[in-house]
């Protein structure tokens, strides 16, 4: 499976520019948003250069992260099944093992 990466909005960007020159450390602005601080450094260095065009791309950033948006969605909706299923069926053999264990039968576990 591919590793995506993080999408972040120009405005984040930004926020996270300003607190990193206003002389927080990049160490501590990496922990506090879960960025490396070799990203910090590149925004910086982006942001400083031209501030009014940074962090602006020629493709449609909004229409990217919707598609990205929603195939994560649909993989946690997957998920959200699969362990549904795999609840059921825990709660199930508990309840069987349970019975099992009250009659004080030794023998199969089989329900």
């Amino acid at each position: 499976m591919a590793i995506e990466r993080k999408q972040f909005s120009r405005d984040f960007k930004i926020k996270v520019v300003l607190a990193y020159d206003s002389g927080v450390s990049a160490a501590e602005l990496a922990r506090q948003f879960e960025v490396h601080p070799n990203v910090i450094y590149n925004w910086s260095k982006e942001y400083h250069k031209d501030p009014d065009k940074a962090f602006t791309s020629s493709v449609s950033s909004s229409s990217f992260s919707s598609d990205a948006a929603e195939r994560r969605i649909a993989e946690l909706e997957r998920m959200l099944g699969r362990m549904a299923l795999e609840n059921d069926f825990l709660k199930k053999a508990l309840t069987s093992a349970k019975d099992i264990l009250a009659k004080g039968k030794p023998g199969s576990t089989k329900p």
